[in-house]
């Protein structure tokens, strides 16, 4: 018998577990607050980076739709500037990925993924959803996802507090989609601009929607300011043009090797600017609605890590590729509590390396963090491994917090020369 399964949230998780399902044969309902129509002509939404393995769960579904076209990102270089020698870098390294990432923007994605979930016989409910509609959904579905953390839908799980050592944000943030970027030399890459005391820049290449219909190559650039720093301008504007201006003074300040990239840059659109605040949290994974039926969280309803790392969309297609996987495995039986809190479980055995990882770099780098980063100007192994990290983020442990296994991160991997570093010394 065709099981049902209800998902509230048309996002990353929601959208690519759907579809998984979809294809399996499940009957699914699926909650979205907007029409593709809405979605491409609406604000952009993130920096949504998929490094390989993320990719991948989407390669298995056959939704790499515009992988073709996105321009690959091949890299990933990590500058510090100085903080005595105007322009000049007091660290710097780069090493190449041993697969590539992309960045579609979401705009496209979504509009895409749910035309397609349509072409294929989905049912789709249009509405902002809230706890009536859960309600409603649940009692008529043998399993139903919340994969919006937005509004009272999220309220309903409660946070985990020993996984949450924060209570308010850490970085404000400001992010634009720009043509018109002088490509870096050698490779493309997630220029890693980090600034201490003052926050994080990052640029990075893509692909968006195009005024007028179809798409183009992009650049994001994505700013990460420490509360109250000098970065910290964004909060009032609303004039795209004055959003652009600023981030270009920006760097013209703090980043000039950035600065010379995008100082003949042009807005992608006339929605492709984006602020906001982030507070990291884990939240409980199942929540109980007032009928007594109890619902499962999805993706970054559950786990909300600050974007810093450039996780959010790859861990959120990991969780729907586990979950996607458990649901498929469990049969018939019923998606009771025990089901739901080991389907969590699954998937935070990796997602904590992730949220780890992510808290431990919005503060100051420790010692033997900066020993490592040194180390990655010049022993390209080193430099290897730390970026092909981003990729599967527990490699990045046990080192990150123990001096002494960073101290033989750096012994084993910076012996000799690593044919695929791609490495270029600062």
């Amino acid at each position: 018998m065709m099981r049902n399964v209800a998902i509230i949230g048309a996002g990353q998780a929601g959208l690519q577990l759907a579809l998984g399902l979809q294809a399996s044969g499940y009957g699914v309902t699926l909650v979205s607050d907007r029409t593709p129509e809405q979605l491409l002509s609406g604000r952009i939404m993130s920096t949504q980076a998929l490094f390989h393995d993320a990719c991948t769960t989407e390669r298995q579904l056959g939704l790499n739709f515009w992988e073709d076209a996105c321009p690959p990102v091949e890299g990933i270089a990590l500058s510090v500037p100085h903080p005595e020698l105007p322009g000049q870098k007091a660290l710097a390294f780069s090493a190449r990925l041993d697969q590539p990432a992309y960045s579609v923007d979401q705009r496209l994605k979504f509009a895409g993924w749910l035309r397609e979930f349509q072409t294929r016989g989905g049912n789709v409910v249009l509405e902002s959803a809230d706890i009536q509609t859960a309600e409603r959904l649940s009692s008529a579905h043998d399993l139903t996802l919340i994969a919006t953390g937005k509004g009272e839908l999220g309220q309903l799980f409660a946070r985990d507090p020993e996984r949450s050592p924060y209570s308010a944000p850490q970085r404000h943030l400001a992010l634009m989609y720009l043509k018109n970027v002088a490509p870096r030399p050698d490779h493309s890459a997630v220029s890693f601009n980090l600034i201490p005391g003052v926050g994080e820049v990052f640029l990075l290449p893509g692909l968006t929607v195009a005024e007028g219909g179809g798409t183009q190559p992009y650049e994001n650039v994505f700013i990460e300011a420490i509360p109250g720093g000098p970065l910290d301008v964004f909060a009032e504007v609303r004039d795209p043009r004055q959003h652009l201006e600023m981030m270009q003074e920006l760097l013209r300040q703090f980043l000039p090797w950035e600065y010379e990239r995008t100082q003949h840059a042009e807005l992608t659109d006339t929605q492709a600017t984006l602020t906001g605040r982030v507070t990291p949290g884990v939240r409980r994974p199942v929540a109980t609605l007032p009928s007594g039926r109890e619902v499962l969280g999805l993706g970054d309803t559950l786990v909300l890590n600050d974007p810093l790392t450039g996780q959010g969309a790859g861990s959120a297609a990991k969780a729907a590729a586990i979950y996607l996987e458990r649901i498929l495995w469990h049969g018939d039986r019923s998606f009771d509590r025990v089901w739901m809190t080991g389907t969590f479980d699954e998937y935070w055995s990796y997602a904590r390396f992730v949220t780890d990882w992510t808290n431990a770099l919005l503060g100051p780098p420790p010692p033997h963090v900066l020993e490592v980063l040194g180390a990655a100007q010049t022993r390209p192994g080193v430099a290897h491994a730390f970026v092909n990290g981003f990729n599967h983020p527990p490699q990045f442990f046990p080192w990150l917090g123990d001096p002494q296994a960073a101290a033989q991160f750096v012994a084993q991997h910076g012996v000799a020369e690593h044919r695929a570093a791609g490495f270029t010394r600062a």
